[in-house]
């Protein structure tokens, strides 16, 4: 049976379980990469800058191949996607133990686990989507929580191993603790809900095709004859309604922003450790300051998801978002004039909330922008969007750190493009307000609803460039009018 809609509980907790479990195995896992960042760096002899590839092309991977994950979860089993994921990941993490040059770490720990891991972290996170609506962002919270419980725990675990068995040791032992991942998958039961089945007639009918032609549409659905004549148009139609959020404006300033955010938080978990390292705090210490990181990362997904689900900040989740990234960005900002432990403890207390606060948020502005049914596409392009910038920025900031002699630039440019990425957003909302307003200003006018006019499934207006909430907003006025 179809779902009316998701159902707020039952085997949803087992589902933000599941997911806690992948945000542990793929986003923690790929954060205490960067305590092997100078194991790595004294056996091979590199410098900061070809070091610094392994964790971009981890990060790279698993964000570029997000898209491939959410095709697999909508067209086979998010339960196939993830057990998959898993074997992958921890067979890359295993082969990565016996690598002789860093362009065996290239392939097997970047590319092979970040494939990996991009099979199951999208379609899980779009899972929980799935199952929650009223306390959404208190359940991803909860859900992505396991990126800093990850972190709190593994980074000393992984120094002791490293100590203990070495950087190859360790290796081996991480590939198999992320065969959970297939655990994981296990857990993820699917779940029918009835905005996931509209048909494309049903959706033209109900946005943009004329009254006179909806009796017509009423009787044709999915196995009608209509689309049996024309399979290929109805595939092609079907797959194109995946993803046609990507024409949305606020879809596509949100993928803008994205951009720069995700150049500017990469770079601080690679650096870090070798930064502290640097400015003469101990090993320990140094991977201590990551378990801080990674345990306040837990307060931040958790209070900040149960804050924002409240009535008075439920509307204000988007700003939200805005504040954690930029107060992140500042965060940067302030890191080079911070140089003994007890000045780095408090940063990364900042840093790891804000971060938390706002990972947490992403799923759930992206859910408001383009819907729950598209969500796991949406996901999986969101996703994407972080790969380039994840690829790019830790070798950057690395020729910054060998070509100026300190951290002090890099710091700097991953503030910026925070606190940019987080202006993008707040320029582009008020915008939006602005236009919206005036549309509203000019819907008293029966000449201007008259411009707008239907051809097929596409809504155009001869009066101004608008999105689709504006036209749907419009084309209800019109309707009522050519009733009265």
């Amino acid at each position: 049976a179809r779902r009316s809609g998701p159902p707020d509980g039952g085997w949803g907790w087992m589902i933000v379980a599941g997911c806690f479990l992948v945000t542990i195995c793929t986003r923690a896992v790929t954060r205490c990469i960067s305590i092997f960042f100078v194991e790595f760096q004294a056996y091979f002899g590199q410098d900061y800058a070809r070091t610094a590839w392994i964790h971009s092309i981890v990060d790279c991977a698993t964000m570029l191949c997000a898209p491939l994950g959410s095709l697999i979860s909508n067209h086979v089993s998010c339960q196939v996607g993830i057990m998959l994921g898993g074997l992958l990941a921890s067979t890359g993490l295993i082969l990565s133990s016996f690598s002789t040059n860093l362009e065996h770490l290239y392939l097997s720990l970047g590319v092979l686990t970040g494939l990996g891991f991009a099979l199951c972290y999208s379609p899980a996170i779009a899972m929980v989507g799935k199952y929650f609506n009223k306390r959404k962002a208190l359940a991803y919270g909860i859900a992505m929580s396991g990126s800093g419980i990850g972190t709190f725990i593994l980074a000393p675990v992984v120094q002791l191993l490293i100590e203990q068995f070495s950087w190859r040791g360790a290796l081996l032992i991480l590939g198999g603790f992320v065969l959970n991942l297939c655990v994981c998958g296990a857990l993820m039961r699917p779940i029918s809900l009835k905005e996931d089945c509209k048909t494309a007639p049903e959706f033209r009918e109900q946005n943009y095709v004329p009254e006179t032609e909806k009796q017509d549409l009423k009787q044709m659905s999915i196995c009608s004859p209509f689309i049996k004549l024309w399979p290929h148009e109805c595939l092609c139609y079907c797959s194109w309604k995946e993803y046609d959020f990507l024409l949305m404006p606020g879809f596509m300033m949100l993928a803008v922003s994205i951009l720069f955010m995700a150049y500017g938080c990469s770079p601080l978990f690679v650096y870090l450790v070798p930064y502290a390292l640097s400015v003469g705090v101990s090993h320990h210490q140094a991977a201590f300051l990551m378990s801080i990181l990674g345990v306040i990362d837990i307060i931040g997904n958790i209070t900040f998801g149960w804050l924002t689900d409240r009535r008075c900040l439920k509307k204000h989740r988007y700003f939200c978002y805005l504040f954690a990234v930029a107060m992140d960005g500042l965060c940067c900002l302030f890191l080079p004039v911070l140089q003994s432990f007890p000045l780095l403890v408090p940063f990364s207390f900042t840093f790891g909330y804000f971060d938390g606060a706002y990972v947490t948020l992403i799923p759930v502005v992206t859910a408001d922008v383009v819907g729950t049914s598209l969500l796991s596409s949406a996901l999986g392009v969101v996703y994407f969007l972080h790969a380039i910038p994840y690829l790019v920025s830790p070798p950057v900031a690395g020729w910054l750190v060998d070509t100026t002699g300190s951290y002090t630039a890099s710091f700097l440019l991953c503030g910026f493009s925070m606190i940019f990425s987080s202006a993008l957003l707040c320029f582009a909302r008020l915008a939006k307000k602005i236009k919206r307003t005036h549309l509203q200003s000019l819907t008293g006018n029966p000449a201007l609803k008259q411009h707008i006019w239907t051809n097929g499934a596409i809504a155009y207006s001869v009066t101004a460039e608008l999105d689709q909430r504006d036209v749907e907003v419009l084309a209800v006025d019109t309707n009522s009018y050519s009733n009265r």
